[in-house]
């Protein structure tokens, strides 16, 4: 798929990696709508990319708001062949804390945003690309999923967040062999420690400890190389039903 024909939706588009995604796809040509709970970065975002971008205030956990904004995005940019699910939230805490033990609350509103809310975006766009024309190799669509390097070596703490993305590693495969007969790919990205606006937020120290536990580069991930990834993932029809790792070679300590 070439990037000039994409037409995608782009959930935690306001900020971070789904931001830095909207902005690859539109610097080359394409249009994005951008879904996210925040209304202000939302717009602003949207207003800063220009006329191929627009924005809904989505929360991706609700069926029938994500259904009504994926059409709506469909119906304003002409089209909808690439759903690219970045929304989460880390919801970390221990199971067994100082406080006592963790609220089933917090783990089921973790997994409802980073699990449910991803299923929830990809179902609701599948439903609509499988009607597209397809193009080479019968190709209607592609899904993005994101996942994390926690999903493989969840650190303490990580209990709900990494049950969260092993998830979303989990329903890659089976997602993609149920879509190929409709010409959907789906495939899911586990990135590493990327410079995000969380980490910005966190002291040198804490940025400077995080970068020298990756191997090579000993660096944390750049925005843009994670959307270069979707970029690759958009344009290579042979890639489906796999997790890309996107992490400079780091595997997480226990803690």
């Amino acid at each position: 798929m070439q990037l000039d024909h994409v037409r995608a939706v782009v959930t935690g588009g306001a900020s971070g990696l789904g931001h830095a995604v909207a902005q690859y796809i539109v610097a080359h040509g394409g249009k994005v709508t951008l879904f996210d709970v925040n209304e202000d970065k939302g717009l602003a975002a949207a207003k800063a990319l220009g006329d191929a971008a627009r924005f809904f205030k989505t929360d991706v956990t609700s069926e029938d708001g994500v259904a009504a904004n994926v059409a709506a995005a469909r119906d304003a940019m002409g089209g909808l062949n690439v759903v690219m699910n970045c929304a989460g939230i880390l919801g970390s805490g221990r199971m067994l804390g100082k406080e006592g033990p963790m609220k089933l609350a917090q783990f089921q509103a973790t997994v409802m945003v980073n699990l449910v809310g991803s299923f929830n975006v990809a179902k609701a766009g599948a439903a609509l690309m499988q009607a597209n024309e397809p193009g080479e190799d019968g190709e209607r669509g592609v899904i993005v999923n994101t996942a994390s390097v926690a999903a493989y070596e969840g650190q303490i703490g990580q209990a709900a967040y990494s049950a969260s993305k092993g998830g979303v590693v989990g329903m890659t495969l089976p997602m993609a062999r149920e879509l190929s007969r409709f010409g959907i790919r789906v495939m899911t990205i586990a990135p590493g420690i990327f410079w995000t606006p969380m980490v910005d937020g966190m002291p040198p120290q804490v940025q400077e400890s995080l970068a020298t536990s990756i191997p090579f580069p000993s660096r944390l991930g750049k925005p843009e190389e994670f959307a270069e990834a979707v970029a690759f993932i958009l344009g290579n029809r042979y890639l489906n039903g796999s997790v890309i790792r996107l992490d400079g070679s780091v595997r997480l300590q226990p803690k």
